[in-house]
């Protein structure tokens, strides 16, 4: 973990001994593309499928990569290493974006997206909370960063993850890997996060989709996409699932539990949407 002045500088500068291509886009991200819209989350909510959708659209330009987190993990490094990242315009280019799903949950990444484009279009996605805590587990598990098991992680959660926000709040330009193995159950209140966001941003601005729609019609959910961008619509020949794992099912006991967690949340994000969720409906 890289936290402090010294560390922050480290960061900030740290492109110039990259090598001379990375410096070139650097040096010339004042000509480079500013994004229009962010797909900011949520994480393990189908953002891998959906970036990869945007970015065979005839009309969208990407950056070079998806989870570029500059809002929300990479935000010491400056505007310019952001900017890096994207290419030059195209005249028929109408929009320009980026997913990272962990922008959604960060405590100040809706001030910073403000203050770079007010007028930015987010995109959010999301999926039962208990599938996306326990997915969220499995990856964080497969790539090293949690050893605990998924309960005691749960657990730990509740210990930690409020000092973890204090920490940040007071120093905004900190990492915070801990962050991402402390919010297993936060991360699937989405109404909250969602709420922050529209304190800066007006609500025409946020387009909700859940996995399950993406899911069950990706083309239905690209075109909705393409009218809230104000880009023609477009179909692709086919809309491949990224990034899908397979792991041991979730323990029923558990499975329940984090469902009455849940409950309440979920009652106030289907309210808030005005439809039906999927995962709320009587089984």
């Amino acid at each position: 973990m890289t936290g402090g002045l010294g560390g922050r500088l480290r960061k900030a500068i740290d492109w110039r001994t990259r090598p001379a291509r990375w410096r070139l886009r650097v040096a010339t991200s004042s000509l480079r593309t500013k994004p229009t819209f962010l797909v900011i989350g949520a994480q393990k909510a189908g953002t891998t499928s959906l970036h990869a959708y945007l970015a065979r659209h005839p009309d969208v330009l990407t950056a070079t990569k998806k989870e570029v987190e500059y809002f929300s993990r990479h935000y010491a490094r400056g505007e310019a290493w952001y900017l890096a990242h994207f290419p030059f315009g195209r005249r028929r280019t109408r929009a320009v974006g980026e997913a990272s799903a962990t922008t959604l949950f960060h405590p100040l990444a809706h001030r910073w997206v403000h203050a770079f484009n007010p007028a930015m279009k987010l995109i959010v996605v999301v999926r039962d909370p208990v599938d996306r805590a326990y997915s969220h587990y499995q990856m964080e598990f497969r790539w090293g960063r949690e050893t605990l098991p998924f309960e005691e992680a749960l657990e730990r959660e509740e210990r930690e993850l409020g000092a973890e926000l204090e920490r940040i709040a007071a120093d905004p330009l900190t990492t915070s890997p801990r962050l991402l193995t402390c919010s297993y159950v936060a991360r699937g209140r989405y109404l909250q996060q969602i709420e922050r966001w529209l304190e800066l941003f007006p609500r025409e601005q946020l387009f909700v989709a859940t996995s399950e729609e993406l899911l069950q019609d990706p083309a239905d959910v690209v075109a909705r996409i393409s009218a809230f961008l104000g880009i023609r619509e477009w179909r692709d020949e086919s809309y491949p699932l990224c990034g899908v794992r397979e792991y041991a099912p979730i323990d029923p006991a558990t499975r329940e539990r984090l469902a009455r967690t849940f409950a309440d949340d979920n009652r106030r994000l289907a309210d808030f949407l005005g439809r039906e969720l999927d995962w709320t409906r009587p089984s």
